[in-house]
């Protein structure tokens, strides 16, 4: 049993760890400040105008600030072209449209981060679905990581017997017990894949990992890249949508199967959203700072508590999201529903396991958001399955979230004793 401690004495516990993360922090701060000048310098370079708040509706059509917000993301990702649109409803759904721009019958995925996220289950086939891939006759196949490292040996004998369309990389962990997948490990494996087959389009699933470090993959050598706006870029501001950037003709390609062929990016109103997309933008340096300190500060809390955390305080990292190894559903659960009662929204709600649309385990979800779902805001979700882990992230601000800590913590103590 973890050690069992009163209020004042936990508030104790959180403020020396904070003291121990203070190093963590300033080079957090640091990485901070070089998004910040990034962002900054491509909003000034794209003369971002007041006028880019206005919104289209109907089909669309000359939306100039729709317009301006894909220059400046395709600026800040060093890519080619980008599409940045409300009309994604999700990190998942952009990814579904990426997956179908790219892919014909008979073209062969390859993911070398082992089993994407749950939610692509039915998108590839992995579980029946008239509309997956495998029923348009798309082939896939997985090569595990080993060690929390890419399977390099197979990987080449694999590319180099067989006719790979795309290639695959979920760098954060999802529902998984890996690690999360480093820049410098992306770039590693782009470099041998590319040297055995220059025409493989490398695709990554970004999401929970922008604005974590100094480059983005499109600046290693991906080809493409996804990511979701009520995650790190949308800054806890905008609603929904998701982005996809890189190589101008792929992203063409994913315009013309979100929208219509012949049409592509030209249509899709943006509804007032675009204002949203570039606070949130704006913003989303400082938010995934925050969320960083938040996840520092609890791998140092939890860690103290003798509680597996991965990865630990002061390990390097890729993306914002704690793992905290409970081994036990009911803290799994009680943690979870603290960080419920410590959130701004709906914190007298009591959250239960519940079946959700594409998992096949319960799922524990604290989320008390502005918007729903939303990910960079302080949030704690794991399925209840073996070893049971909570899988926390996000939070607006360091305050919030060390507060959200507190609550969570006090719960899961005093449920104990």
């Amino acid at each position: 049993m973890q050690q069992q401690l009163e209020n004042n004495e936990i508030r104790t516990l959180i403020e020396n760890s904070e003291k121990a993360c203070q190093e963590i922090f300033k080079k957090i701060d640091d990485i901070c400040f070089f998004n910040s000048e990034k962002v900054l310098s491509s909003f000034r370079k794209n003369n971002v105008t007041e006028s880019a708040f206005n919104e289209t509706t109907g089909y669309g059509y000359n939306d100039l600030g729709r317009e301006v917000i894909e220059n400046v993301y395709k600026d800040i990702f060093k890519a080619e072209d980008a599409l940045v649109r409300n009309q994604f409803i999700s990190g998942s759904h952009a990814l579904n449209v990426c997956f179908f721009a790219l892919l014909r019958p008979n073209d062969l995925l390859l993911s070398i981060s082992g089993k994407p996220y749950d939610t692509l289950d039915e998108v590839i086939g992995l579980k029946e679905n008239a509309s997956s891939l495998k029923s348009f006759g798309v082939k896939y196949a997985q090569i595990d990581l080993i060690n929390d490292d890419f399977d390099y040996e197979n990987i080449k004998e694999f590319i180099s017997n067989n006719r790979v369309k795309v290639v695959e990389i979920q760098r954060s962990k999802g529902y998984s017990t890996r690690k999360s997948i480093s820049i410098e490990k992306v770039q590693k494996v782009i470099e041998l894949i590319k040297s055995i087959d220059k025409n493989v389009i490398i695709m990554i699933d970004n999401c929970y990992c922008e604005f974590v470090g100094t480059k983005e993959p499109i600046e290693v050598g991906a080809d493409i890249m996804v990511g979701s706006l009520i995650k790190n870029l949308g800054g806890g501001i905008a609603s929904n949508g998701a982005y996809i950037a890189g190589r101008h003709d792929l992203v063409e390609l994913c315009a013309e199967r979100l929208t219509l062929p012949g049409e592509g990016r030209e249509v899709g109103p943006s509804l007032g959203a675009n204002r949203q997309i570039l606070q949130g933008l704006y913003f989303a340096p400082s938010v995934v700072a925050s969320a960083l300190k938040t996840a520092v500060l609890t791998a140092k809390v939890m860690e103290e508590l003798r509680f597996e955390v991965e990865p630990k305080y002061n390990e390097e990292r890729a993306d914002i999201v704690q793992n905290i190894i409970f081994k036990d559903p009911n803290k799994l659960i009680e943690f979870t529903r603290g960080i419920q009662n410590g959130s701004a929204i709906d914190s007298n709600a009591l959250v239960e396991p519940s079946d959700m649309p594409g998992y096949d385990d319960k799922i524990i979800m604290a989320s008390g958001s502005f918007t729903q779902g939303s990910s960079i805001e302080l949030s704690c979700d794991g399925p209840l399955r073996e070893p049971y882990i909570a899988y926390m992230q996000g939070s607006l601000t360091y305050p919030y979230g060390k507060l959200g800590l507190l609550t969570a913590v006090t719960r899961l103590l005093n449920k104990e004793k």
